[in-house]
């Protein structure tokens, strides 16, 4: 493990994999590399050709914390890792992570090119929007000290489990895991902001990103997903649209491996 310190101060803990061109892997919501082995799978597969970042999240991991919370100290925290990485670099952000990534490259961070998987946007009626109190429930649950109810929050509200399967998930061994990075979870609640309200994404918020922009998604998706990728390719001009092999909001290490390589090329 090695760190960065972000703007601010904070440590941010990241692993890293190969030499060559900088490829910075950004997480969605709750995940970190002890949870989630997709970054180093994919950081083995390209290690050939990339210098590939797998790190953990603030407030996540190995990686520390400073409040008051801001998106803009999540941009930070990515700059930081740019450049002990080396600019310009790829970016591929999964999730809400992806939605983070474009606002790294929106704000004028050094990103050669942005990949970009299923990010959450809810533009239509496929689904139920997030309640608009969202952020300001998994704050309070925090400031309360109940980290399991703002997990339960994340997992009704955001994805859409049943409520009787949430309960079940609370007797299981990694649910500490998902109470340890509860705070975070209203993190990703700011940065999806007004994605997931079920209205069209908000034309301005990406306008200054003149980099190549790859919008993924996975064949086997939820609808309203596809959907989401679709609209986000379709209101920047520098974006096109792939289907991958992919289902459940995943995808696997050699099928979007061979995707970025051919991506950066």
């Amino acid at each position: 493990m090695s760190t960065v310190h972000s703007a601010d101060g904070t440590a941010i803990a990241f692993s890293v994999q190969g030499e060559g061109q900088p490829l910075i892997l950004v997480d969605g919501a709750t995940s970190h590399r002890a949870v989630n082995p997709l970054n180093a799978d994919v950081g083995k597969l390209l290690s050939d050709q990339f210098r590939v970042y797998a790190y953990d999240r603030r407030g996540r991991g190995e990686s520390g914390d400073t409040g008051p919370y801001a998106v803009q100290r999540e941009i930070e925290d990515l700059a930081a890792l740019i450049e002990d990485a080396g600019a310009p670099a790829l970016v591929c952000g999964f999730s809400s992570g992806a939605i983070l990534a474009l606002d790294a490259t929106a704000a004028g961070l050094p990103i050669s090119r942005l990949a970009v998987f299923e990010p959450p946007f809810i533009v239509d009626d496929g689904r139920p929007p997030l309640p608009a109190d969202y952020v300001a429930r998994l704050d309070a649950y925090t400031a309360a000290g109940r980290p399991g109810d703002a997990v339960e929050l994340f997992m009704t509200a955001a994805v859409e489990m049943p409520p009787e399967a949430v309960a079940g998930m609370r007797e299981s061994p990694f649910w500490p895991a998902l109470e340890a990075v509860a705070p975070t979870i209203a993190y990703d609640g700011r940065i999806v902001g007004t994605t997931m309200s079920g209205g069209p994404l908000p034309a301005d918020r990406w306008a200054a990103i003149s980099v190549p922009v790859l919008a993924m998604y996975g064949r086997g998706t939820a609808p309203w997903l596809i959907a989401g990728a679709r609209a986000l390719a379709g209101l920047l001009p520098t974006a096109t649209l792939e289907a991958v092999e992919g289902e459940q909001h995943s995808v696997a290490a050699d099928v979007l491996a061979p995707v970025l390589r051919r991506f950066a090329a």
